[in-house]
């Protein structure tokens, strides 16, 4: 897919300078930053499987509080 990114002209010009150094295009400076940047933002099931396992609820039964209290708004 190609696609076109605005930048200011103080970001591009860092953004030459390091692709420069690294020897690399524009294109793969953006598409290695969009990976880093998707993996950093992914979900992390692991991380939150069982925060609530010290509570004694059922999810059903807060389900049909939080519903409840939906429509007493």
């Amino acid at each position: 897919m190609r696609t076109i990114v605005d930048l200011p002209e103080g970001e591009r010009d860092q953004l030459d300078a390091l692709c420069s150094q690294r020897g690399i295009s524009r294109a793969q400076a953006l598409r290695e930053a969009l990976i880093l940047w998707l993996e950093r933002e992914r979900p992390r099931h692991a991380d939150v499987f069982g925060l609530w396992s010290d509570r004694d609820l059922d999810g059903v039964a807060l389900q049909r509080r939080i519903r409840q209290e939906w429509d007493q708004r």
